[in-house]
């Protein structure tokens, strides 16, 4: 064994003998006493149980929440992955633990690393929630001198930023997303594990999306070795993810730094999703144009076709910006008629609809889901005509924008209109009608929409209308997909177990392979109903599996 050389701090033994042979300086009794009841305010006769639960009798935690927080204190050591499903409150668990810590004294210093969009979202509710003193990071403050604070990892990894975090000795480190973490060789990957630390939560819903080794490089950054070394860990388990499953030692050594609770192990499922398929038809002039461009086989590729057909599904202003920007670009005027056409249709069929159910849920909140910029600005113009107030949210909003609009929908206006970029990090808990005006390809973003409502919070059921059109390449999706292989109710959870099994990368991607590569839809429909099948058959026998090994 290499020689340590051990160096005994005798400053506080001198300092104290030295005054005991001057008779002083010492501090009052009072003051003494004073600061002796201070300590024990902060001390506990032992480390089980939560403390900070006499600190927020405000807060109505959920079993499984508690049961988390006191695992990572008791058991883990403060260093975990938080893996629960969307909407299940890992946001609520990682504060209880920071507050307990803060109470027994064990952390003061903190660095939170979320994703930009969620900064603000943290700080209000670290604040709110917990009484924390969370600060978000400005340009002026100095790393150094703010206890809590919350960044980005894109500001954290930054110089001058970057030097100035990696000199900071942290109590306690969180990163949300961790998943983005999962591969080792990234800068993101170097910076978070090079921070100092002594706690540390990694807060994601999907520890491992593809590969297996993914966990293993978020377990390094809680506790290097605890898998092993990278070539023997690959060596013994190599990538497939099932091995999680299927290897009990893997498992339990997983199980010692993990905790994953699902909405079927929870109370959660008290809260029911009520979803219902509302089918449409095209009028006889939207029919029209849609066959017109469904035809058009020596204009549009495949691809192409696909887009405008989605597009003219979604609305006319969308389609016909495209359609547009491909006679500029190329110079094609054969399809200006086709364009002409739709400059002289009505009202879209689906923002009909829309108006419809919206008046049906009353004074109530409701969320509208669009794949389209043009179609969100038509739906608001939309829904002002029909007197109904909404506000927009998209991903070009900076931080401060979405916080306004957020607001603006709580207290103001009945309607939410949300790109894609609503499907993420958002809380709508005051929310319970939700509205897929176009519905994704990707059944994962489906279940990322429906987890800005069904969340922990949510008081109410909830309502999830589903919109398509008959007759058109809305029908095949949702009848083919999701309803056949029941995507609404129960399959999605295990996705992309599924996805990887069957060596598919991306729904989306495949889907529009299919009609890429078909000749007719006729043929798109049956490998369309091929591909759901297939799902179908992996996801009983995946079932089937975890029930032999005891899952």
């Amino acid at each position: 064994m290499n020689h340590m050389d051990i160096q005994q701090d005798s400053v506080f033994i001198d300092g104290f003998e030295e005054r005991l042979q001057t008779e002083g300086p010492f501090s009052s009794w009072d003051l003494f006493q004073m600061n002796y009841q201070a300590a024990l305010t902060t001390m506990t006769a032992s480390f089980e149980g939560l403390k900070a639960l006499d600190y927020l009798p405000q807060m109505d935690f959920m079993e499984h929440q508690l049961t988390s927080a006191t695992q990572v204190i008791e058991e883990m050591n403060g260093r975990a992955i938080l893996a629960d499903e969307v909407g299940l409150g890992k946001t609520i668990e990682a504060g209880l633990i920071l507050k307990e810590y803060m109470i027994r004294g064990l952390v003061k210093k903190a660095l939170i690393i979320v994703p930009a969009s969620l900064v603000n979202q943290w700080a209000q509710e670290l604040n709110e929630k917990f009484y924390i003193p969370a600060v978000t990071f400005r340009k002026s403050y100095p790393w150094d001198q703010y206890d809590v604070i919350i960044t980005s990892i894109d500001t954290a990894k930054r110089s001058p930023h970057r030097e100035q975090i990696l000199e900071q000795d942290y109590d306690f480190l969180l990163v949300d997303e961790a998943h983005k973490l999962k591969n080792h060789k990234t800068k993101n990957f170097a910076f978070v594990q090079s921070l100092k630390k002594k706690y540390c939560l990694l807060l994601t819903a999907t520890p491992v999306q593809n590969r297996l080794v993914e966990i293993f490089n978020l377990v390094s950054i809680l506790k290097p070795g605890h898998l092993g070394d990278y070539d023997s860990f690959l060596k013994t388990y190599g990538k497939n993810r099932k091995n999680l499953k299927q290897d009990a030692y893997l498992k339990q050594l997983v199980q010692k730094v993990m905790i994953r609770n699902t909405r079927q192990n929870t109370k959660f499922d008290a809260i029911k999703r009520h979803i219902e398929t509302i089918w449409v038809d095209f009028s006889n002039e939207e029919r029209q144009v849609y066959s017109q461009l469904e035809n058009a086989t020596d204009v549009f590729s495949a691809f192409s076709k696909i887009t405008f057909l989605r597009e003219l599904c979604s609305s006319r202003e969308a389609c016909y910006l495209s359609l547009n920007k491909m006679i500029d670009q190329s110079n094609e005027n054969s399809i200006k008629p086709i364009t002409e056409e739709i400059e002289q249709l009505r009202h879209h069929v689906k923002a009909e609809k829309v108006v419809e159910l919206i008046k049906q849920a009353g004074d109530e909140k409701v969320i509208i889901f669009t794949e389209y910029r043009a179609t969100q600005v038509y739906l608001q113009w939309y829904l002002k005509e029909s007197g109904i107030m909404s506000v927009p949210y998209r991903g070009g909003f900076n931080k401060g924008k979405k916080d306004w609009m957020k607001q603006l929908f709580e207290n103001h206006a009945q309607v939410l209109i949300a790109t894609e970029a609503g499907g993420e990090g958002i809380n709508l808990q005051f929310c319970n009608h939700l509205i897929n005006y176009d519905l994704p390809w990707n059944p994962m973003r489906l279940e990322q929409r429906i987890g800005r409502i069904h969340r922990y919070g949510q008081q109410h059921d909830v309502h999830i209308y589903n919109i398509a059109i008959r007759g058109t390449i809305e029908e095949h999706i949702m009848t083919l997909l999701y309803e056949k292989i029941n995507l609404f109710e129960q399959i999605i959870g295990h996705l992309d177990d599924i996805l990887d099994e069957l060596n598919i990368n991306d729904m989306e991607s495949e889907i529009q392979s299919i009609f890429s590569e078909s000749a007719s839809t006729g043929e798109a429909k049956i490998k369309l109903d091929n591909l759901s099948s297939v799902i179908n058959l992996t996801h009983q026998q995946a079932d089937q599996e975890e029930e032999s090994y005891g899952n």
